[in-house]
């Protein structure tokens, strides 16, 4: 089910030209790392994109994924009101691939990325229960580049696109202001294990120290999006977010983008292990053998050309 592109794909109406970061824009998040757009997404889309994640949640998929990766984030309804994640979600559910797939939003991305093509990179559909003390609903400090170091680009950025207003009270997501621009400590830290695998209180921690490291203040900012709207940041930006304290779920996808110059690479732990990304036993190989980040069937182009 490889979805097959053109130029005219890739072509804005005025209205959608409209709703690109301006130049000004652009170097803001080049200086602080995150971006809200203008309304990307009508409410016929967000409503058909719900209505998609509900036939997901139920069990339908339009295909399965060929082998099920180590660290899969896979939601079941057996594993219960805790806060839900599943990967691969533009692949599995054609409905919701092609909500995903809007030029839109790629030719946002290419913008603030200054890039000439962006692809998905990965999906997460995510759903927050209703449920303040839920321990699962806390995300910690972390960012995204941690995860991704076998991809050789540093332009990588997510974009967060909840399905419904989405405040502080729903436990919106939360930037560290400028943090892409930080040094990381070095040493003493394995990058690679994921934040659902740590303690928060470990993670805070890290966070303060990267910041005394780099001599700067934590800034704090919880972005709430309106409807429609969605949130960039950064691979390197530090992120987290809090408790769903409203009565609804909080839904949202983080979708998850790369440039077209990203590429894998090896990289190996401080033990000496490789590094292996669920891609590199889902994606078609290069020439070289290689996990090829480029996949259409895994990794489709959102934009391409120059803005």
């Amino acid at each position: 089910m490889t979805v097959t592109t053109t130029a005219a794909d890739f072509a804005l109406t005025a209205e959608e030209s409209a709703l690109l970061p301006t130049a000004e824009e652009a170097l803001d998040y080049a200086e602080h790392g995150w971006y809200l757009s203008g309304r990307i997404f009508s409410d016929a889309e967000l409503d058909a994109l719900q209505e998609a994640t509900e036939r997901y949640y139920a069990g339908h998929r339009d295909r399965e994924l060929p082998s099920r990766p180590p660290t899969l984030a896979s939601w079941r309804p057996s594993d219960g009101q805790v806060q839900r994640h599943n990967d691969y979600v533009h692949y599995e559910s054609a409905a919701i691939g092609a909500v995903l797939r809007k030029p839109l939003l790629g030719a946002v991305a290419a913008r603030l990325a200054r890039a000439e093509e962006i692809r998905i990179f990965q999906s997460t559909l995510i759903l927050k229960p209703p449920i303040a003390d839920e321990p699962s609903n806390l995300v910690p400090w972390h960012f995204d580049k941690h995860y991704w170091q076998t991809s050789t680009s540093q332009r990588m950025l997510t974009a967060f696109l909840p399905f419904h207003d989405c405040t502080v009270e729903m436990g919106t997501i939360t930037m560290v202001d400028g943090s892409h621009r930080w040094q990381e400590l070095p040493g003493g830290d394995d990058s690679t294990r994921h934040f659902a695998d740590r303690d928060n209180s470990e993670l805070e921690q890290l966070l303060a120290d990267n910041a005394d490291f780099n001599g700067v203040t934590i800034r704090k900012v919880p972005v709430e999006i309106p409807r429609g709207h969605v949130s960039f940041h950064h691979c390197r930006t530090y992120h987290g977010s809090g408790p769903n304290l409203s009565d609804r779920p909080r839904r949202a996808v983080s979708l998850h983008l790369q440039d077209g110059g990203n590429r894998y690479r090896r990289f190996l732990r401080a033990d000496g292990e490789p590094v292996v990304y669920n891609h590199d036993v889902m994606v078609r190989r290069t020439a070289e053998g290689q996990p090829d980040y480029a996949d259409p069937e895994f990794c489709p182009v959102l934009w391409r050309g120059a803005l």
